[in-house]
């Protein structure tokens, strides 16, 4: 790829390469925008393909960041690390320590948290090296697991989704479809349960559904039969890309709102559901519970306030809303467009206050 070509087309500030030859250390960290405030997005541990591919991961990634940031309404621009590596093999201490000196030289431009292939632990010894690391262990006044909140956050976003499509956020007898039942989700249908939900579920791992169909009455349907579930929400919480051609024109729910990543294989296809009058919850509006939660330790962690901002992804999916019908544009492009104008006011504002100070100064010193 055309590194500078493509940074100047996504407006990328900066690219960093970073290794340490004793410890094995081969990571990349990318920071895309830093308009809102520092840089804040995890670290991802993989085995690439090729240096190109794990380049090209970090970059997107980190573009992501800066959109799940802004829609959240946080104070933080986006980047992303991705660590050249096997997880399972290649860790050891003093690769995170000499990533977490990396870290401290960029002084507060980017800020790291856990994320695939990365734990606790390893955050932990990041943050032997440097302050500017977040999801680090409560004993250190980190916050701890956040699936309990970004489960929270979609529940709430669910609600917001549904009063749109029903004309009540009341979920209180609906069929909600949730495909995967791992941590986040079974948190999720904690919520759901709570509130008289009728629950549908699937996942690979067997014991998950029964936990599912044990604590919450749940029905249980074979992977490939949860898109055609009769349901009023079809809850997506397992792998990306589950919105696609061959699922599109099975789904009978009226609202598609989970927590997992990058839920539409392509673009067209938030398109394709969007004319079919379904109402989508973009994904990275509604899971950003995770990142609003790590974000406020950034202040001195506080747990009720921390929840009490998770709330507000009713508010956010309220406005993707807003601006999709505003526009007459699908909900994933009014989404990004909620991102993107909260930047370009806040770069409007910077620039307003330059140009009043210089002339200030101008004056002063005439």
């Amino acid at each position: 790829m055309e590194i500078f070509s493509y940074m100047e087309q996504y407006d990328y500030e900066q690219l960093l390469f970073c290794q340490d030859k004793q410890s094995g250390l081969k990571a990349i960290i990318a920071i895309h925008d830093t308009t809102l405030g520092p840089a804040l997005g995890g670290t991802r541990m993989w085995t690439y393909d090729s240096e190109a591919a794990a380049i090209e991961d970090a970059l997107r990634l980190a573009r992501g960041m800066t959109y799940k940031n802004a829609a959240a309404g946080l104070n933080l621009g986006g980047g992303k690390t991705v660590i050249i590596g096997d997880p399972k093999k290649d860790k050891n201490e003093e690769m995170f320590r000499a990533f977490g000196r990396y870290i401290q030289g960029l002084n507060g431009r980017y800020i790291t948290a856990e994320d695939v292939g990365t734990t606790v632990e390893d955050m932990d010894i990041i943050h032997e090296e440097t302050d500017y690391v977040t999801g680090i262990s409560p004993a250190f006044g980190s916050s701890g697991n956040p699936s309990p909140v970004t489960a929270y956050g979609v529940y709430k976003g669910m609600k917001a989704a549904c009063k749109e499509a029903f004309g009540t956020d009341s979920l209180e007898g609906k069929v909600v479809a949730v495909q995967g039942v791992g941590n986040v989700a079974y948190n999720l249908c904690k919520h759901l349960h709570a509130e008289g939900v009728k629950l549908v579920v699937t996942d690979i791992n067997e014991e998950a559904v029964r936990r599912a169909v044990d604590e919450f009455g749940a029905k249980a349907v074979d992977p490939k039969d949860i898109y055609e579930v009769s349901c009023h929400v079809y809850a997506p919480c397992a792998l990306g890309a589950t919105i696609n051609d061959e699922t599109i024109p099975k789904i009978k729910a009226k609202v598609i709102a989970g927590a997992a990543n990058n839920q539409l294989k392509e673009a067209y296809h938030g398109d394709k559901i969007h004319e079919m009058g379904i109402i989508y919850a973009p994904d990275y509006v509604i899971n950003a519970g995770g990142v609003i939660n790590v974000a406020d330790e950034l202040y001195g962690y506080n747990s009720e306030r921390a929840l009490k901002k998770v709330e507000g992804i009713y508010s956010s999916i309220e406005r993707v809303i807003e601006i999709a019908k505003r526009d007459n544009i699908p909900t994933y492009v009014a989404a990004d467009r909620l991102a993107e104008e909260r930047i370009e006011r806040m770069r409007k504002s910077r620039s307003q206050f330059l140009q009043n100070s210089h002339h200030i100064l101008s004056r002063r010193f005439k």
